[in-house]
């Protein structure tokens, strides 16, 4: 009897153009585990198989040149949607498009192909679970490398295949990364059983399903909304990004969005939620606008997401208006999308009229002061805002104080039709978890979701659909583990596990105790 990991890639059995396709085939797969397919099982063989044939490689610079030609198949899968932006403006900028995917997911694989050669190159192929566990180690490393370096991009890590299932609830006490740890140690463990104990290989496939069926027994859902919980709006206009800023349709968007926060006969909600960059005109110069948002808010408070200039400095922002339209608190967004927000390189770039694909402003946005609260009086408590492409980054809610719940506006309106907002809302409800606080996200073209504590979205309004979503504000629990330690412990952990495998295969023989 021989496991689906030995029988496809048996030992020095494939040739190498067979090997190549069974890496690539291998990666796609891996991919095939986020949103929208959530085919987490089907990741966890995939990663198996990466990694058997990674360390059954006959040199060094082959199995790294195999992790990398794997990753780069991940990346490029998980991330097919990075060619949608390209395409808002098909004429002119579609060409880009392939080599923008092509590029980021080869050079996101580098870190795969530094983990890779250096576990291979310092333990010996004889020494498999020790070269198997330094991988996982090292891999490990790498997804932490790659979610900081260079701004970093904390998208498509190995752990948020674990989104889509009942293990998702093991993020409130390790995070992604220890998400990512898991799926790796399993993918190790059927790795080394395969070719040998095939059986075994097989028995470890349910251990995440006993798993998460534990979880789901013992990891209670979060309390009912109390009945005195404030009511909110979100607002989803459905604005098509290559008509949200034509001159002709701003007027149609915002009196859509209009429509959708007035009331109608029915009790006002306490607070409305705009998208990111729904106010159509700049901040400092929308009086006229924001007394019809606060007419049409029909007594209610608003966030609506907006654009202004602080001196000379252009900022992505949202603003929190009360029940006048007055401007009572402003955010500014302080993570932003390299080559879509702004050029690196800054004046050379403007110099050579190089921009962002969603600048709208002269020079690109300038980052804000960093994380923050925004308190919006009684009731609603202190909210942690999220602009887009912030709540990707986990590490960003430990570094202000803890507040009631987390707000994300945005619009996906970039990210296409398929994957790529069904991807963002999978990171939203992650974060959930981790601080164990619910998540409300209004997002211009959708998904737009209520999230509770538990990471259990409680209401949506679909993809590509204008609504309007009314919901009671959920129960916020006590800090989760990682809530209160971040990343510090697993990291801590994985370096110390990792250097000592290290260390033991590269210390000489003749200097070991007993010789």
């Amino acid at each position: 009897m021989t496991s689906p990991v030995s029988a496809a890639v048996p030992d020095g059995g494939a040739s190498p153009i067979g090997r190549l396709c069974l890496v690539v085939l291998a990666g796609v797969s891996a991919g095939f585990g986020h949103a929208p397919f959530d085919l987490w099982l089907v990741a966890l063989i995939a990663f198996a198989v990466l990694l058997h044939l990674v360390t059954t490689a006959q040199t060094p610079r082959r199995g790294a040149f195999l992790l990398w030609l794997g990753g780069a198949a991940y990346f490029a899968a998980s991330l097919n949607w990075l060619v949608e932006p390209f395409l808002v403006d098909a004429a002119t900028t579609g060409w880009m498009a392939p080599f923008a995917l092509i590029a980021m997911a080869g050079g996101l694989a580098l870190f795969w192909w530094l983990a890779g050669w250096i576990a291979l190159r310092s333990i010996a192929p004889a020494h498999k679970v020790a070269r198997l566990a330094s991988l996982v180690g090292l891999l490990l490393l790498a997804e932490m490398a790659r979610a900081v370096v260079f701004t970093g991009f904390p998208w498509a890590h190995p752990g948020h295949v674990l989104i889509g299932a009942p293990l998702l609830a093991l993020a409130g006490i390790a995070g992604a990364h220890g998400l990512t740890l898991i799926v790796l140690t399993i993918a190790g463990c059927m790795a080394y059983f395969g070719p040998s104990r095939p059986v075994a290989a097989i028995a470890l496939m349910a251990v995440p399903l006993f798993g998460a069926i534990w979880l789901g027994a013992v990891v209670p859902p979060a309390p009912p909304p109390a009945a005195d919980a404030p009511i909110i709006r979100l607002v989803q206009p459905n604005a098509p990004q290559h008509l949200k800023w034509r001159a002709d349709m701003i007027p149609v968007f915002f009196q859509r969005a209009l429509n959708l926060s007035a009331t109608s006969g029915a009790a006002a909600p306490d607070l409305i939620i705009w998208p990111e960059t729904s106010l159509p005109v700049l901040l400092e110069n929308s009086a006229p606008e924001r007394a019809r948002i606060a007419a049409a808010a029909g007594g209610a408070m608003t966030l609506v997401g907006a654009q202004r200039f602080q001196g000379f400095q252009p900022r992505n922002s949202l603003a929190f208006l009360d029940q006048t339209g007055a401007v009572r608190a402003v955010y500014d967004k302080h993570r932003l999308v390299p080559f879509g927000e702004y050029m690196p390189g800054g004046m050379v770039a403007n110099a050579l009229g190089l921009r962002g694909l969603a600048e709208r402003l002269d020079g690109g946005y300038v980052p804000g002061a960093g994380p923050s609260l925004m308190s919006l009086g009684a009731g609603l408590g202190q909210a942690f805002p999220m602009i887009c492409y912030e709540a990707i980054f986990a590490r960003d809610l430990g570094r202000a104080s803890r507040g009631d719940w987390i707000v994300q506006v945005t619009n996906d309106a970039w990210f296409g039709r398929f994957s790529g907002p069904y991807q963002h809302l999978a990171l939203a409800r992650l974060r959930a978890v981790e601080q164990r606080l619910p998540l409300l996200r209004t997002a211009n073209t959708g998904v737009s979701a209520v999230i509770d504590a538990r990471g259990r979205v409680t209401a949506m309004l679909p993809l590509n659909t204008a609504g309007a979503l009314d919901a009671p504000l959920p129960v916020a629990l006590p800090p989760s583990l990682y809530a209160r330690t971040g990343d510090t412990p697993i990291i801590f952990l994985v370096l110390l596990a990792t250097a000592a495998l290290l260390a033991k295969a590269c210390w000489p023989q003749a200097l070991r105790p007993g010789n």
